[in-house]
């Protein structure tokens, strides 16, 4: 059952061969006997009350294609009843007045909440190592990362401890956890998914999205989770690009005369021989479906990484200034007067990466570094989005490369490095400052880690309100290929 697709899963559903509490049932039992520290919060009182809910609506015939579905989601939405801590001791055991607009608009399609799974600290890593609650293991290879931020979500895809899950992307949070995690998740151009009630870590940055089994799934789940919200004031507006549409509908479009660009800086020093051979074998795929593959140049890529360094801790160490001890979260439970107790609580409630970035953050919007730091990096910003347009105008339709310069890496092998953590963002930077969406999709294994089982991923970038195009031409591959099929030993 728990190798069933959400397509396969909402077949059965409405033909009444398994119901929505079974369902829930069958993967609350698979959370509960995993090791994986994929979940953070579970309580099945909450879920089988939902999977109730969605069975009347399936014997009243009221449901839609997502009704009783399971669904898990990241840890950085805010959730009614559950729990939502960000991974952080600063809002242990905090548990929110109201649901975020992507939980509500599950909720409201009948989806089944099955917890809130594990993250780095306010969604600030690439290896799911800095969560307070300790790190999320690998399904692939207990001994690796599942990468970050999103590792939870990819983790519990690729367990199969959920069939679908919610997830955040700020420089590469979906793509590089599907990808170590061998699972699919697309990133949509900013400002498509709502971001209220999801707690903010970089506000020009942050966009959520999907993870699933497949790219059929992930659009399932984009029908729901795009639309406009007027308590985001970064949410697109319907004008400005269709956005409620149906992505299932290009699925099976033939990929003849598709023009793939290649970025030379993507496929350079620094990407390991394993990872390369299995992104030119996917490329190579494409191209007998009927694609073409162009040489193209980002020249900017390189900029990405200090660009979003000082970008996104600048952003940071604004959103985190609420985290205070005053109204919500952790406070010290002793200190001399106001001074002290904001210094003591957090000092406490957060952990180094997040104070790292604080620091950083607060740093470059200092008066003297804003011009020099800040400021610089915008305009840095605006030339990597050039870089891709200039791509996109007359080269490709879609650019593709890895996701990762290797596959996941071993547990705490850099947890004393930051800067290596920042490093393997190098591929997924740029398109995130740019807006741009992007995706992961499985394309084979590496061979330089002890087993050859760490999965490789490929990235597919697409131009503004792209979804639907990166769904089909995934979708293809996957038509064509069985490497999304693949699960960890014991699933």
């Amino acid at each position: 059952m728990h190798n069933k697709t959400i397509k396969e899963l909402s077949a059965l559903l409405h033909s009444k061969q398994v119901s929505a509490t079974e369902l829930a049932r069958h993967y609350l039992g698979r959370i509960d006997a995993s090791g994986h520290n994929a979940f953070l919060h579970v309580d099945h009182e909450l879920t089988l009350a939902q999977a109730a809910a969605a069975d009347d609506r399936l014997a009243q015939g009221t449901a839609g294609p997502l009704t009783g579905v399971p669904i898990a989601h990241k840890d950085i939405f805010v959730t009614r009843g559950w729990r939502t801590t960000a991974g952080s001791k600063m809002l242990d055991g905090y548990v929110s007045p109201f649901d975020a607009t992507v939980v509500d608009r599950f909720k409201a399609a009948g989806m089944v909440t099955l917890g809130k799974v594990n993250l780095d600290e306010f969604a600030m890593g690439s290896a799911n190592e800095n969560s307070a609650y300790g790190a999320v293991k690998n399904p692939w290879d207990a001994s690796a990362v599942p990468g970050g931020s999103s590792g939870g979500s990819a983790a519990a895809i690729a367990a199969r401890l959920a069939p679908a899950a919610t997830a955040t992307d700020t420089g590469g949070s979906i793509r590089q956890p599907a990808a170590f995690c061998g699972v699919t998740g697309i990133k949509p151009t900013y400002g498509r998914v709502s971001r209220f009630g999801m707690i903010a870590f970089a506000s020009s940055l942050d966009q959520g999205g999907p993870i699933a089994q497949t790219a059929e799934d992930c659009a399932l789940l984009l029908n729901e989770m795009i639309g406009f919200d007027e308590r985001d004031s970064t949410s697109l507006t319907v004008e400005q690009g269709n956005l409620r549409e149906d992505y299932t509908r290009d699925l099976n479009k033939p990929l003849d005369g598709l023009r793939i660009g290649v970025p030379s800086e993507y496929f350079g020093e620094g990407l390991a021989s394993d990872v390369e051979g299995a992104v030119r074998a996917a490329l190579e795929q494409f191209v007998k479906l009927g694609a073409v593959l162009v040489d193209i140049s980002l020249p900017k890529t390189a900029l990405s990484i200090p660009t979003y360094y000082i970008i996104a801790p600048a952003e940071a160490s604004s959103n985190l200034s609420r985290f205070d001890g005053v109204r919500y979260g952790h406070r010290a439970a002793e200190y001399k007067d106001l001074q002290d107790m904001y210094r003591k609580t957090r000092a406490e409630g957060f952990g180094s990466e997040v104070k790292r970035r604080i620091l950083v953050g607060t740093y470059v919007l200092c008066h003297g570094y804003y011009d020099a730091y800040y400021v610089q990096a915008q305009k840095i910003r605006r030339l990597i989005a050039d870089d891709f347009q200039a791509a996109f105008a007359d080269k490709c339709d879609v650019i593709m490369g890895p996701v990762a310069p290797t596959v996941a890496w071993d547990l705490g092998s850099k947890a004393n490095d930051p800067v290596a953590n920042y490093l393997a963002d190098i591929f997924t930077l740029s398109t995130s400052l740019a807006g741009l969406p992007g995706m992961s999709i499985p394309c084979g294994f590496g061979t330089g880690d002890k087993n050859g089982k760490r999965p490789v991923g490929l990235q597919i970038i697409g131009n503004y309100f792209a979804e639907a195009k990166l769904l089909n031409i995934a979708h293809q591959y996957q038509q064509a290929t069985d490497w999304h099929q693949r699960t960890p030993e014991g699933v």
